[in-house]
């Protein structure tokens, strides 16, 4: 079935969403080794290269109105007048159209993250940055694949990009500084998008969104490092004012992840305002728990890579944030790699018990 179909709220897919791109391209003629701790880095994204057909379990059915089997506190309106409105129809109605929405613009976030990444293969300076910005393009084209397929064979239902995620974009791909595309796409989008899947991962009991997390989390947390490495040594080189127009950037754009993850389209579409639930989700406990923990690959990131003014921390202060740049994001990081592996392990020591349970059941009943 063609996603025009699926969409929420009609969107004319035959209009293409074209952004100018702005800035160089730039070759150059320098083949020696690099930065080592970028060709490492290269190197595992060419070892930890997988199939979504192969390595994905997609025969697990997934009910598309408990897609993640959370439990009723975690939703904002759970408490509230507006939970007892819905009744149990609603309510499995509101389930289906959150998971929706949350995988939709994952898949959405994925496209972006494949451009920006193809973009910075042309506009990076340095053979080593390029290098692994083109294994970073096919990872994020293997997202795409695995969220879509997701959305349209186990959900029947896809939400269109979200205004604030489709703002950041535009302004990530269309700023001709080379490093920009790291900064909004690698430090913003994919750091909100890491800390959104873990916390998915994290409290799901559904197999295949699980499975799906935890791979896509494993090449995220490469493409997170290696934004990481590339602005921090960018950054030391920059003067005073070019610093502070990139800690405009990230001010703005923290706010726009904010508002992105608040899914004020599912809530309008049933009948609840930008209004009304802005009070909602701002009184749940809940809900700024979850917010506050969002930001905790972003704060420690923008910490380390140098925009750590005054103004900065303020900003990350009023959001209610700034503890996160405790965070020790080396260990999240080999956390959520480390989680792929173990996962692997487990389903593949289940086949074989069951493989061995298969043959023994065999040879029983084959004696006389």
């Amino acid at each position: 079935m063609p996603t025009r179909d699926l969409y929420s709220r009609p969107v004319e897919t035959d209009e293409r969403w074209e952004i100018p791109m702005a800035g160089d391209a730039r070759f150059t003629w320098e083949y020696d080794e690099g930065r080592a701790r970028l060709l490492d880095l290269y190197q595992k994204g060419k070892d930890k290269q997988w199939d979504a057909d192969k390595r994905i379990d997609w025969s697990i059915e997934v009910d598309p109105y408990n897609a993640f089997g959370t439990p009723d506190h975690a939703s904002p309106l759970y408490g509230t007048e507006y939970w007892d409105r819905l009744g149990e129809s609603g309510r499995r109605e509101l389930r289906l159209h959150q998971a929706s929405w949350q995988f939709s613009q994952f898949l959405h976030g994925e496209q972006g993250a494949m451009i920006c990444a193809a973009r910075i293969v042309e506009a990076a300076p340095d053979l080593d940055a390029k290098f692994y910005s083109a294994t970073q393009t096919m990872d994020e084209a293997r997202h795409v694949e695995t969220f879509s397929r997701f959305l349209h064979t186990k959900l029947g239902l896809v939400y269109p990009i979200n205004d604030q995620l489709q703002s950041l974009l535009k302004e990530t791909l269309s700023d001709g500084r080379w490093d920009m595309p790291y900064l909004g796409m690698q430090v913003l989008i994919e750091g909100l998008a890491l800390a959104a899947f873990g916390v998915a991962r994290d409290i799901t009991r559904m197999p295949l969104p699980k499975q799906i997390l935890t791979y896509v989390m494993q090449d995220e947390a490469r493409h997170v490092a290696f934004g990481r490495m590339a602005l921090r040594d960018h950054y030391r080189q920059l003067s005073a004012p070019e610093l502070r127009e990139r800690e405009d950037f990230v001010i703005e754009g923290c706010h726009l992840m904010r508002d992105r993850i608040r899914q004020y389209e599912v809530w309008e579409n049933f009948g609840l305002p930008v209004k009304t639930m802005t009070k909602v989700l701002e009184d749940g406990k809940f809900f700024n728990m979850y917010q506050s923990f969002l930001f905790s690959r972003i704060v420690p990131c923008v910490k380390d890579i140098g925009l750590w003014s005054e103004r900065v921390q303020d900003a990350y202060d009023r959001m209610g944030v700034l503890d996160m740049s405790r965070q020790d994001l080396d260990a999240l990081m080999r956390r959520d790699e480390e989680a792929a592996d173990s996962l692997d392990a487990e389903r593949f020591a289940a086949e074989e018990a069951e493989r061995k349970a298969e043959v023994h059941a065999v040879i029983e009943g084959a004696r006389p």
